[in-house]
């Protein structure tokens, strides 16, 4: 951990990692699951790649890329979140990935050591965004792909306002009254009112060097998928 924001992050993380993937599925109605799957599709993994999975949480992108053949290095600031990981883990999952607590924005890895990044719902608790994306072509190799999904803004502007209403609101009443943590489930939201545009994000992976980016909007732009290609 690099900052005081890192260790805020870790901290906060530790405090919501026993119920976060039941408030995830409750929170978004169960399509966050359909937008990983998405996003793995959009990863292109294969048997006895290296893939490395920022901010993997409690596992989700990592047990996916793992049955695919991959050997995953899931990297997160929580310790709390590895630990459901390892806990969720079977023994087969467990020979193929590597929990390890690390920051984004200084991967400890080698210059061009693996094949592909997965991330989701993590860039946006990034500190130094441009910062990150130049860690990711970093530690990729040639014909490297990083894979970012993440919250967005949706373009509409009546169903934006809604959403806004449901996220900033709703939710965490929801969250807390299902037993989350409230002043967590207040700064979700707040995460994702600076985080940039997919217009944007898309710029600044070409500014990391990334030489193909391209992203696509999921549910009515209320999450985002950007594919950048090494």
């Amino acid at each position: 951990m690099t900052d005081a924001h890192d260790r805020e992050i870790a901290t906060m993380f530790d405090r919501i990692a026993a119920r976060y993937d039941f408030l995830n599925r409750v929170l978004s109605f169960g399509t966050d699951v359909g937008w990983r799957r998405r996003a793995i599709a959009r990863a292109d993994i294969r048997a006895d790649t290296t893939v490395v999975d920022v901010g993997a949480g409690t596992g989700d992108l990592a047990f996916a890329s793992a049955a695919r053949g991959a050997k995953v290095i899931a990297i997160d600031l929580s310790p709390g979140m590895l630990a459901v990981l390892s806990r969720r883990s079977t023994d087969a999952q467990r020979a193929r990935i590597r929990p390890l607590v690390g920051s984004a924005e200084s991967l400890p890895l080698p210059d061009g050591s693996v094949d592909r990044i997965v991330t989701g719902f993590t860039v946006r608790n990034v500190g130094d965004l441009g910062r990150a994306f130049a860690e990711f072509r970093r530690v990729l190799r040639p014909d490297g792909r990083a894979v970012v999904l993440e919250l967005s803004h949706p373009p509409s502007g009546v169903f934006a306002r809604l959403y806004s209403f449901y996220f900033d609101r709703v939710a965490p009443a929801i969250a807390a009254l299902l037993g989350g943590d409230r002043d967590a489930y207040r700064y979700l939201p707040r995460s994702l009112r600076p985080f940039p545009d997919p217009d944007r994000l898309a710029a600044m992976l070409r500014d990391a060097g990334f030489r193909a980016v391209t992203y696509e909007r999921l549910s009515f732009g209320i999450a985002a998928i950007h594919i950048a290609e090494v």
